[in-house]
């Protein structure tokens, strides 16, 4: 009989659209090289207004980053090893390299992510399965 798969983590985090907004106005493009990768960046320099989208992937790097720390070695993991990706339903993926994708290797574990962003705030949701 098959063991369902455990959950080992889940957590929300939360960005205020005026904190990146000020972050995008003070920093440019310093934040985003910082922060995002290409492909990150090649997303939101495709939309109008990048302070949302820019939000939530803050949100959703923090929350899978909060997330890892379930497993050892997983403070060493940097910003751009966790990275946000659109599946072509729409659907966001985490994508998980360097130290972040060897932190997870051993353990077989699956990352669900989802987003969410309104007028004020940007939220996301990690849940480490395994």
């Amino acid at each position: 009989r098959a063991q369902a798969p455990s959950r080992l983590a889940a957590v929300l985090d939360v960005v205020e659209l005026p904190r990146a907004r000020h972050l995008l106005a003070r920093h440019g493009t310093r934040i985003l090289d910082r922060t995002l990768t290409d492909d990150e960046r090649a997303y939101l320099a495709t939309l109008g207004d990048p302070a949302p989208a820019f939000a939530a992937r803050l949100a959703a790097k923090e929350a899978v980053y909060k997330a890892l720390q379930v497993l050892p070695d997983a403070r060493a993991v940097g910003w751009r090893e966790i990275a946000v990706r659109r599946l072509p339903d729409g659907r966001p993926e985490a994508v998980l390299t360097g130290r972040a994708a060897q932190v997870v290797a051993p353990h077989q574990i699956r990352v669900h992510l989802t987003l969410s962003h309104s007028r004020d705030v940007a939220a996301a949701v990690a849940i480490l399965e395994g």
